[in-house]
């Protein structure tokens, strides 16, 4: 019944439908009742009618039995609709059509939220994200170079697929199935082993389209994807990593493979032209989240498109980042928050957010998650975390503890994007740190 009040609220344009429903089927009802008067005043009836149309009974009385068998009826009969000709709309609704109807047009009237970053972190995100909006753009990486992404960017030439392969699996509508074909791998099978069939299917769907953005189009096209996955830039650009120790190493995996303390990120070429569409959709969100995902090899290359960094931070939008809740070998071991604003800021300047969005600390004696893997706030992040919000909330996954829960993330955001609207329309100053609550399932 809530879900029947939100729905036929003003905005949502079905309540003038319902009423013509009712005022045709009037009509129709007043007809009948002519012609079964001019029927009963010129023709004979046996007399077993008289009993069958409760004629012994006054007619205010008899009127009102026979509505109320016919809204008995009416009920029955939608309830039956709902549960047998339209359950194949409703199977993932357990409430019904008007839930589902109504969780449509919410989603249709939702955030238009840009997601930026690379790898599982991105698609983890999005899986969250997609329940509470379908204006969803994921901007992704292009710098991959490793398994199967990168054996098909360099024997075809194009931009590795893997992580786009990733966002269209979670933004489609037939996921689940979706995301386990897509992520399936070949073994075993010459020419074929490694190569996960999305990745192929980009790839055939490049050859048939003729360029790679056509292909990533038409594939949310016929994937029935929820909103648009783009690329930061078209350009075929090489990550590289300049160590503490003065080494330069160039690639996404030889980055990750080096496992030395980085001093800055590079790309080459060193300025790579944006992507429109994506500064487009940065420009006109009404939110733009960044992360998760591994700092150095799937946040920054997008940051460092310069025109993407300047969009970010000329944006009306709410801007946050999502830190990783785990240290990663190779690019973060023994960072803490402070430490990743601190590598955001040397590498792409600041400015760039408006909240931090963290795990909130653990008590270490009272947890059996694996601490010490864990992202600490730190006790030196008051200081340089003083120029942001910071929000604290529970957001990581209780089965696999080392990642983001995606339902709880999508929750802590989206009340920041809420509280945000909120405290603009008040005129209200935001506490710096917050604590947020009720983001557990």
């Amino acid at each position: 019944m809530k879900s029947l009040i939100k729905l036929l609220h003003p905005g949502m344009r079905i309540k003038r439908w319902l009423a013509l429903l009712v005022v045709a089927l009037t009509i129709i009802t007043l007809g009948i009742a002519y012609l079964l008067v001019q029927i009963y005043r010129t023709e004979p009836f046996p007399e077993w009618v008289a009993y069958v149309t409760l004629q012994f009974i006054d007619r205010p009385i008899r009127g009102a039995l026979f509505m109320l068998a016919g809204g008995g009826l009416a009920a029955y009969s939608f309830y039956q609709i709902n549960r047998s000709l339209l359950s194949p709309f409703t199977s993932a609704n357990r409430n019904g059509i008007v839930d589902a109807l109504y969780q449509h047009r919410s989603r249709h009237r939702g955030p238009r939220i840009v997601v930026i970053g690379g790898g599982t972190g991105l698609s983890n995100l999005i899986r969250g994200l997609r329940q509470h909006s379908g204006n969803i753009t994921a901007i992704v990486t292009v710098a991959d170079d490793g398994g199967s992404s990168g054996h098909l960017r360099r024997e075809l030439g194009i931009l590795p697929p893997g992580d786009f392969r990733r966002c269209i699996g979670a933004l489609s509508d037939v996921e689940p199935l979706m995301t386990r074909l897509f992520e399936y791998r070949f073994k075993e099978v010459e020419g074929l082993s490694g190569h996960s069939f999305g990745n192929l299917f980009i790839v055939a769907m490049t050859g048939v389209t003729g360029n790679f953005e056509k292909a990533l189009q038409e594939s949310s096209r016929v994937l029935a994807v929820r909103g648009q996955v783009l690329p930061s830039t078209l350009e075929n650009i090489a990550l590289g990593a300049e160590f503490e120790d003065g080494s330069v190493v160039m690639g996404e995996t030889a980055i990750r493979n080096a496992n030395g303390p980085i001093r800055r990120i590079i790309l080459e070429p060193s300025r790579p032209p944006a992507y429109p569409e994506a500064l487009r959709a940065i420009l006109e969100a009404d939110i733009v989240v960044v992360g998760p995902g591994s700092l150095y090899t799937s946040v920054m290359p997008n940051l460092l498109v310069e025109d993407i960094a300047r969009s970010i931070s000329t944006t009306k939008a709410a801007r946050v980042y999502v830190c990783n809740v785990a240290m990663e070998q190779g690019e973060t071991e023994q960072f803490c928050v402070a430490d990743h604003i601190k590598a955001l800021e040397k590498n792409v300047g600041e400015g760039l957010f408006d909240y931090i969005l963290v795990n909130r600390d653990f008590d270490v004696s009272k947890s059996d998650l694996p601490i010490e893997s864990l992202v600490r706030i730190g006790e030196n992040g008051t200081s340089r975390l003083s120029d942001y919000t910071l929000i604290k909330a529970d957001v990581i996954d209780p089965i696999d503890p080392i990642h983001h829960d995606s339902h709880r993330l999508a929750r802590a955001i989206m009340r920041i994007y809420e509280e945000r609207n909120d405290g603009s329309r008040n005129g209200h100053d935001r506490d710096r740190t917050m604590e947020m609550v009720g983001t557990q399932t």
